[in-house]
């Protein structure tokens, strides 16, 4: 064996197996493991995904979302221990790969519309 099938065969046994399938678009409903001071918390963080980057192990989502009138935006590991469940609770309808005119949005108009061909996991 090679270091690359080395590298490989690592990385495929520390991928998460049951993930829900993503889309630009989407609103997904991250629950991430917090840990603060000696306590570990689970804090739900809900967006649209504005981007994907990345392949394999390495695969990055961006989820953005609106709070208090502030936009927060969020980068994601996919496949991170910390990422505790990932789920999919409204399909997007967009044409673009990155959605990042939607940083220059206010209000109503960040709206993305519904896709209802599929089904939402």
């Amino acid at each position: 064996m090679n270091a690359q099938e080395i590298i490989r065969s690592i990385e495929a046994e520390q991928m998460k197996t049951q993930l829900p399938v993503l889309h630009i678009g989407d609103t997904v409903k991250v629950n991430v493991r917090i840990r603060e001071g000696g306590k570990e918390r689970i804090q739900a963080f809900e967006g649209t995904i504005i981007s994907m980057a990345r392949a394999g192990i390495n695969r990055t989502v961006t989820v953005r979302r609106i709070f208090q009138g502030i936009g927060v935006e969020r980068v994601f590991l996919v496949h991170s221990p910390r990422i505790e469940s990932m789920t999919v609770t409204r399909l997007g309808k967009v044409r673009r790969a990155k959605l990042y005119y939607l940083r220059d949005r206010i209000g109503k108009a960040t709206r993305v519309k519904q896709k209802i061909t599929r089904k939402a996991n």
